[in-house]
């Protein structure tokens, strides 16, 4: 218990860190920051501005597998859990889920940062940190931790690796269509998990069913 309690401090402290660093160094002009995400931004922009077919299939991926995809999902699991009264799970639902992107409009308040001028798409309100970055970390987290209880061994290492992947590449999509500099994913990823962590502390979510099994995870935050 103590190593699982020392593993999540070290991993909070990590992204705190990681998102410090990303929105101080757009702030003061770091250069090796400022090449990342030029280098990164033009590499795509190249392989985009002449296949549209490739932008639109990004575009699509990201509508599909996006913050909205994740809150339909949950919006299903909170009405489950209102039936059988499950009434953390909703509440922990609601605060996770349903209000992470009052969360990113503050984030994207306080830095004020500009979306890239490469853009290959439009991108609505400012650039950092990844609402769709921080939407699907919170997304995958969340509904893996409610789902949890009630999966099989085999099942649970699928989906975990299937989260993962989402997680992954819709942050590298938002950098491919050039609406996002890879500071600003790395930023939503950061900001995303510490947002979960923070829900999962103040709302316990309990099985939709009566099986006694709880989230591996829930028992490190006590």
């Amino acid at each position: 218990m103590a190593s699982k309690k020392t593993w999540l401090t070290a991993s909070i402290v990590v992204a705190v860190a990681v998102y410090t660093t990303m929105w101080v160094g757009y702030a003061l002009n770091w250069g090796w920051l400022d090449s990342v995400d030029t280098d990164s931004l033009q590499a795509f922009h190249n392989i985009g501005a002449s296949r549209p077919g490739w932008v639109s299939f990004w575009v699509v991926f990201c509508v599909v597998f996006g913050p909205n995809g994740f809150r339909v999902a949950a919006l299903i699991l909170l009405i489950i859990a209102l039936v059988r009264r499950r009434v953390p799970t909703a509440l922990f639902l609601v605060i996770s889920v349903g209000l992470m992107g009052l969360v990113t409009e503050g984030a994207k308040f306080l830095a004020g940062r500009p979306r890239p001028a490469s853009a290959l798409v439009y991108g609505q309100g400012s650039s950092f940190p990844s609402g769709h970055a921080l939407g699907v970390m919170v997304g995958v987290l969340a509904l893996l931790t409610v789902l949890w209880p009630h999966l099989s061994p085999r099942l649970r290492r699928a989906l975990a690796v299937v989260g993962g992947l989402l997680i992954v590449t819709v942050g590298i999509a938002r950098v491919v269509l050039n609406v996002h500099h890879p500071s600003d994913v790395l930023a939503g990823w950061a900001l995303g998990y510490v947002y979960y962590l923070l829900c999962l502390r103040l709302v316990q979510p309990i099985p939709l069913t009566a099986a006694a099994e709880t989230p591996a995870a829930l028992g490190t935050l006590r």
